[in-house]
């Protein structure tokens, strides 16, 4: 006679198959984008559905190098399950020579073009949650897009949000230019062209993660805060752009290089790869394209083609996408009209400036390579504003008008060009922490910021606050989740009031390149000595 088991040992198998089901599906979450579904990875612990490496663009080899990224249009995919647990390799990274100390192997893929999306676990496809999308900074040379973790913000908000980092071709790769160039095939601003494509996919595939696309926010700091901007002056200024808020922290304007410094950049790359056509470059290894654009960096420092804290590789008037240089089309309000936050922090130039440099005459040689259309005039309304009795070095005095060319004034070119046409606009100056360039990092960004050697959590949790306010409300002052009482961040609008952060003070003050922008408006009306 066959003998069954007990019927306690049916409930218990019935349990366990229940169990193992369930938790197949809180740690594989898929989601289907009807051309392919995904599987992401569950972190128990923040109560988020990770997904990692989605491919946004065709890869861009081959005969698509230098091409405009095309959308990607995977062939019978509908009904795979493609993991989707592991961000996609970085961009290939370049190191100008004023970064290193000997030489260098590039790193990182040609195929590149992927974004990672971060999802509140309960998040369904109706739930139309905010969206912050992140573009990576580093000088438009370097960074990638786990660089960035959402972890401390989206744990701060409960889960408030949805994070998107993407990622861009860089260096060579995303900024190639010149008209002979462009005669050949290339496509002008490529990495820019990247980011709105990325922009795109999201607008999009959001609302199958439970993302609103009429609520994105787009966000970085440097290179990624001087993306933001060029997003906002983007073919003029636009009605309907992607996106509904920006926020552009420190943003990096370095030098938009002119015809004959495209072309000479150019050629050099030409040489570098033994090759007389854009095409032949087409053709080359991967590895001996990273070799032949690494080398440019070495080769056009000591021409001095560019000089130290320069990237050497950036976005440029092309005509179309850029159509101006932008302190230019912010004054004549050829921008998108949303909710913006901008932010400097107290020493932006130190990062960016020689040590070594002790001499006037070292000074002077670097200022003709920073500003090498510059004529004897403007040396000398540098050297009148940053006078030298006024900083204890040369290395001081550097770094001043350095960061102030570079980060701190274009701040003030945006914030008082958009409250000239009544766009809500909020503006930090950041002097706490290390006081430097990214310093607000560990404050909005450190999952365990609060167990550091001198943490200022309340501060912390009011960034937070601000941060995350922004992005779900854009506007800092809407919502708090700490508790922490905190001062109301007013627009900046004609009174030029910011709010300043240092160690004596926590609120709004007076911006001081509103009440004396002398400074900032030699370098603004001097744009094409500037070239920014």
């Amino acid at each position: 006679m066959a003998s069954y088991p007990k019927l306690s040992s049916f409930f218990a198998i019935a349990t366990h198959l229940i169990a193992v089901t369930l938790a197949q599906a809180t740690t594989s979450p898929t989601v289907d984008l009807n051309y392919v579904k995904y599987r992401g990875h569950y972190n128990d612990t923040l109560k988020i559905n990770e997904y990692r490496g989605l491919r946004f663009a065709e890869r861009p080899i081959g005969a698509l190098r230098w091409k405009a990224p095309q959308p990607y249009n995977p062939q019978n995919l509908s009904d795979s399950v493609v993991d989707a647990t592991q961000s996609g390799p970085p961009c290939v990274q370049g190191y100008p020579q004023w970064t290193i100390s000997g030489p260098v192997q590039a790193a990182g893929s040609e195929d590149c073009l992927f974004l990672d999306i971060y999802v509140p676990a309960n998040a369904t496809k109706g739930s139309h949650l905010p969206v912050a999308l992140s573009i990576p900074g580093g000088g438009y040379v370097m960074g990638y897009a786990d660089q960035s973790s959402p972890y401390a913000l989206m744990r701060h908000s409960n889960n408030s949000f949805i994070f998107v980092n993407i990622q861009y071709r860089l260096g060579a790769y995303g900024f190639l230019g010149s008209a002979r160039y462009t005669q050949e095939g290339g496509a002008t601003n490529a990495g820019l062209l990247d980011q709105r494509l990325a922009l795109e996919w999201v607008q999009q595939h959001i609302e199958s993660f439970g993302g609103d696309p009429s609520k994105v926010t787009i966000l970085g700091g440097s290179a990624g805060g001087g993306s933001v901007t060029s997003h906002l002056i983007w073919k003029g200024g636009i009605d309907t752009p992607p996106f509904r808020a920006a926020m552009a922290d420190f943003p990096w304007w370095q030098q938009y290089l002119r015809e004959e410094q495209l072309k000479k950049q150019y050629d050099n790359l030409l040489g570098a790869g033994n090759c007389s056509t854009l095409k032949c470059l087409q053709t080359l290894s991967e590895e001996a394209l990273k070799e032949a654009t690494q080398s440019t960096y070495t080769s056009a420092y000591a021409d001095k083609d560019y000089g130290y804290g320069n990237f050497y590789y950036g976005p440029y008037v092309d005509g179309d996408v850029i159509r101006d240089l932008p302190s230019r089309e912010f004054r004549a309000g050829h921008f998108a009209e949303v909710p913006t936050w901008v932010s400097r922090e107290g020493y932006e130039g130190f990062t960016f400036s020689n040590q070594s440099m002790t001499t006037v005459e070292e000074e002077t040689e670097d200022l003709s390579i920073q500003f090498p259309y510059a004529n004897q005039n403007f040396v000398d309304d540098v050297f009148g504003l940053y006078p030298r009795d006024q900083f204890n070095s040369t290395f001081w005095q550097r770094l001043t008008w350095f960061g102030d060319f570079s980060i701190n004034c274009p701040t003030y070119y945006v914030a008082s060009s958009l409250a000239s046409y009544k766009v809500p606009v909020y503006k930090q100056i950041f002097n706490v922490g290390t006081q430097l360039h990214g310093a607000t990092g560990p404050y909005l960004g450190d999952l365990d910021y609060a167990f550091e050697t001198g943490a200022n959590v309340t501060l912390a949790n009011i960034l937070r606050d601000w941060y995350v306010s922004f992005i779900v409300h854009s506007d800092p002052n809407k919502q708090s989740w700490s508790g922490v009482s905190r001062p109301i961040w007013p627009v900046y609008e004609q009174s030029g009031k910011v709010i300043s952060v240092n160690f004596t003070e926590l609120g709004a003050v007076n911006d001081r390149y509103y009440d004396d922008t002398k400074r900032c408006s030699v370098f603004w009306e001097a744009e094409e000595t500037v070239q920014n």
